[in-house]
């Protein structure tokens, strides 16, 4: 993969992190309510923005 296309994949991943991640209120009251596994689980499997998060990972790799 090009560096070029790489930095601007983390890019992606970074902008979408920042908007939809940073102080998600869904994965605050998760964690306080089942733990810190159990709200990882949602958003990994569960959450939009995780699904395309995922996506990401593997052009990355």
């Amino acid at each position: 993969m090009k560096p070029l296309v790489r930095k601007e994949l983390l890019s992606q991943v970074e902008g979408l992190m920042n908007q939809y991640c940073n102080g998600c209120f869904l994965h605050k009251y998760l964690k306080k309510a089942d733990g810190r596994r159990a709200a990882h689980r949602f958003c990994i499997s569960q959450c939009t923005v995780g699904e395309q998060l995922q996506e990401y990972g593997k052009k990355l790799n």
